[in-house]
C-alpha cells in the first residue's frame, strides 16, 4: 500500500480580521463557487502531488480524519497527497495559507466545525464563504453530554430541574475558550434556560479528567473522548449532541428527544479548496472522496472516532457551512465569547 508523505510544520503568522456580511446573504456565492468551468489541465488531473494542509497538531479528530482522507484520496487518484499540519490560532493559520494559494486543485483543506466558528471568534483575513470551495463532506459525529456519577441526575431533564434550583453550583467543563465543548454547553445552557458556572481547561481531556474527579460535574465533550469511560461508569451520559441516537451508544438518547427538543452539536469534517477551483477538479474530488465513504475500512475508521461518513454535493456541503457559520456566530456573540 502506498504512504501518504509527511509535510514539515512551519510556523505561520497571526491572522487579521476582515470584515464580512451576514453569511446567509453569500449562499449563492458558495453553492457557485468553482462550478465555472476553465481551469487549464482539468481534464487530466492530479499530474503532480496535493498537499492536504490539516489546520490542527498532530493526533486530534481533524488529523485522524484527514490522513484517512489522505491515503483513500492518494489510492484513488494515483498521486502522493502530502499531509501538511499547519496549527495554531483555532485553525486559522492554516485555513489562511489554503485561501491565498493557487485555485489548481493541488492544495487543499480539512475543514470542521470550528471553521463556523472563526469568523466570530477571530479577526479573519480571508472571507470563511467567498474565499473557498466546498469539495466534500467526510463525516459527522456528536458530541455527548455527561455527567459525574455522584450527581443525583439521570436523565437530560433531571439535569435542567437540578440545575435550575441550583443556579450556577454546577460546574461545566470545557476544552477551552471558544472550543466546540464550550459553545456545545453554551448552546445547552441557553436553550435550557439554566446557569452553570463554565471552567474552561486547556484541552478535553483535562476538562474531562475534572468531571471524573467530581471538581466539575458536567461536561459535553467527544463521544470518542468520553466513550470509553462511559462504559466503566466512570461518567454517565444523559445525551448525545445528534438529533439522532449515535450507533456507538444506541442506549443513549439524543439531547433532542431526552428534554430539549431542537438541540444539536455535532461536529464534522469535510474538504475545501481555495475559491476558483475549476468546476470538473470539484467533481472530480467529490467523486473520489465520496467513493472513498464507502469503503469498510473508512467506515470502520469513522466508527471508531465516534462519527459515521456522509457523502453529498458540493452544494449540499455549502450549505451545511453557510447554515453552521451564521448560527453557531450567534451563539459566540450572544454568549459574548471572545476567543483567548
Amino acid at each position: 500500500m502506498s504512504q501518504i508523505v509527511e509535510g514539515r510544520h512551519p510556523t505561520g503568522n497571526a491572522a487579521t480580521r476582515a470584515a464580512c456580511p451576514h453569511p446567509l446573504a453569500r449562499v449563492p456565492a458558495l453553492l457557485l463557487l468553482g462550478t465555472l468551468a476553465g481551469g487549464a489541465g482539468a481534464t487530466d488531473y492530479p499530474v503532480k502531488p496535493i498537499r492536504l494542509v490539516i489546520p490542527f497538531a498532530p493526533g486530534g479528530s481533524n488529523d485522524i480524519v484527514g490522513r484517512m482522507v489522505g491515503q483513500q484520496l492518494q489510492e484513488r487518484v494515483g498521486q502522493a497527497v502530502i499531509i501538511d499540519n499547519r496549527g495554531g490560532a483555532g485553525g486559522v493559520i492554516g485555513t489562511e495559507l489554503v485561501a491565498r494559494a493557487a485555485p489548481d486543485g493541488y492544495t487543499l483543506l480539512i475543514v470542521s466545525v470550528a471553521f463556523a466558528f472563526n469568523p466570530a471568534l477571530y479577526k479573519l483575513s480571508y472571507d470563511s464563504v467567498k474565499s473557498f470551495a466546498p469539495i466534500a463532506m467526510v463525516g459527522s459525529g456528536p458530541n455527548v453530554l455527561v455527567v459525574n456519577p455522584q450527581l443525583p441526575v439521570n436523565s437530560v431533564k433531571e439535569l435542567i430541574a437540578y440545575a435550575r434550583a441550583n443556579p450556577n453550583k454546577l460546574n461545566l467543563a470545557s476544552a477551552g475558550i471558544g472550543s466546540f465543548q464550550h459553545l456545545s454547553g453554551e448552546l445547552f445552557t441557553r436553550m435550557a434556560k439554566v446557569q452553570m458556572t463554565h471552567v474552561p481547561f486547556k484541552g478535553g481531556g483535562p476538562a474531562m479528567t475534572d468531571v471524573i474527579a467530581g471538581q466539575s460535574q458536567v461536561t459535553i465533550g467527544s463521544l470518542i473522548q468520553m466513550q470509553g469511560h462511559i462504559r466503566s461508569g466512570r461518567l454517565r451520559p444523559l445525551g448525545v449532541g445528534s438529533l439522532k441516537r449515535n450507533p456507538t451508544l444506541p442506549d443513549v438518547p439524543s439531547i433532542n428527544e431526552a428534554g430539549l427538543p431542537g438541540y444539536e452539536a455535532a461536529n464534522w469534517w469535510g474538504v475545501v479548496g481555495p475559491a476558483g477551483l475549476p468546476g470538473p477538479i470539484i467533481t472530480r474530488l467529490n467523486k473520489e472522496v465520496n467513493a472513498s465513504l464507502l469503503s469498510p475500512e473508512t467506515q470502520k475508521r469513522l466508527e471508531g472516532e465516534g462519527a459515521v461518513g456522509t457523502p453529498m454535493t458540493p452544494a449540499e456541503f455549502g450549505k451545511i457551512i453557510v447554515n453552521d457559520i451564521a448560527r453557531w456566530g450567534q451563539v459566540v456573540r450572544e454568549a459574548g465569547i471572545k476567543a483567548e
